[in-house]
């Protein structure tokens, strides 16, 4: 599980997480809401130790993330991270793009590494597509392709930061059919996301974040349908 306790981070004089306490649980889905500059993905960042904290703890089935002799390298295989853009290898096929943490992270031989690659790029649906460069994919094909990279590495968990945000809308559907297909498998996910419908029909529980608190967490028929914080309301009430 990944346990959140009593984390502090800010940046300078700005505390963007105040205290947030958080445990999700194997194979559960947590989807995090709220406006911008909330502190939702400086969460993720955190969980990850891209970011470091202030005060707290952050613990991934009992190792403590930010301590100073944990091997973030060996820790960060458990978890993996997909981001808004794609950051993929311009120069790399989409193949090549794939096998490469497992074989320079794992230090995985080339076909081993290949056939991962390819069970991965064809669960996405992506099979298709092994030998072409990434600028002659679509956005939502890019985006698939960067899950895939992270599923090369067989983590535990997967932490998504508004993976669908620099898409055309009609390419949306897509990423999220992805995201959906990991949910009903059993992958532990956070989701960091404006797609409220994705968040309603997927999510275990769903957290409202608001000025760098979790001010309201709950099943998401209760936050979607009975929120008890006015904060929660107001935000719903604008995005719907």
């Amino acid at each position: 599980m990944i346990e959140i306790e009593n984390v502090h981070k800010s940046f300078g004089n700005l505390e963007v997480l105040k205290g947030i306490d958080l445990t999700v649980q194997k194979g559960e889905v947590v989807s995090v809401i709220g406006g911008s500059g909330s502190g939702k993905s400086t969460l993720l960042t955190c969980i990850n130790s891209l970011e470091k904290i202030d005060s707290g703890r952050i613990l991934v089935d009992g190792t403590e993330v930010h301590a100073k002799s944990t091997d973030l390298n060996k820790l960060r295989r458990k978890i993996g991270i997909v981001f808004q853009q794609f950051n993929a290898f311009p120069h790399l096929t989409v193949l090549e793009n794939v096998t490469l943490a497992p074989r320079k992270v794992k230090g995985m031989a080339r076909q081993e590494a290949e056939e991962i690659a390819v069970r991965q790029l064809t669960h996405v649906g992506l099979g298709d597509k092994l030998g072409v460069y990434p600028g002659r994919l679509s956005g939502g094909q890019q985006q698939r392709m960067a899950i895939a990279r992270a599923l090369a590495m067989s983590p535990e968990y997967m932490l998504f930061d508004e993976v669908t945000s620099a898409l055309d809308p009609q390419l949306v559907g897509e990423v999220l059919d992805t995201l959906k297909m990991l949910a009903n498998e059993g992958m532990t996910m956070i989701c960091v996301t404006h797609e409220m419908g994705f968040a309603r029909d997927v999510s275990n529980r769903v957290a409202f974040f608001h000025k760098g608190v979790m001010a309201e967490i709950g099943p998401p028929e209760q936050i979607f349908g009975a929120a008890q914080h006015p904060e929660t309301q107001k935000f719903l009430s604008s995005v719907r």
